[in-house]
């Protein structure tokens, strides 16, 4: 659905941690003894993996999920923790990333849940996954899209 929607959505900032982990359910499980997390979103793969999760910690938002994807193991520069930046212009700051010396993870595209987005690795080793908002969409338009 086209609807006109702002680059970042409401209740996340710019910068978000996007933590990768081995075992998606036991880190949920730590991270709300340890601080108190609450998890705003969860989307499960068939085999019952955490695909991706959203928490929140106090009053920042944190991503986590357990990821295996034939484009993700296909590249060394991926990084276990990454960050995930929503920017005006993801095309172009992806663009300006590269030119700089970042590593392509991903090309830009659009994804079922509503972003364009891309993942480059800088030479520190840090993974930056760079997204624009294009459309608000409901929790069930993106689980008709959604390909897990």
């Amino acid at each position: 659905m086209n609807r006109s929607v702002s680059y970042r959505p409401d209740g996340y900032h710019n910068l978000t941690p996007y933590l990768i982990v081995k075992d998606g359910a036991a880190a949920i499980e730590f991270y709300k003894a340890a601080f108190d997390a609450i998890v705003r979103e969860q989307m499960m793969t068939g085999d019952g993996r955490v695909r991706h999760a959203e928490l929140m910690i106090g009053d920042s938002p944190v991503m986590l999920g357990e990821h295996d994807d034939v484009e993700i193991k296909a590249t060394p520069h991926y990084a276990p923790v990454s960050l995930y930046a929503y920017v005006a212009d993801a095309d172009a700051v992806f663009a300006k990333a590269v030119a700089a010396g970042a590593t392509v993870v991903a090309p830009v595209t659009k994804k079922f849940y509503g972003n364009r987005e891309g993942g480059v690795t800088d030479s520190f080793g840090i993974t930056w996954w760079l997204a624009t908002r294009v459309e608000e969409l409901t929790e069930e338009e993106m689980k008709q899209r959604s390909t897990f």
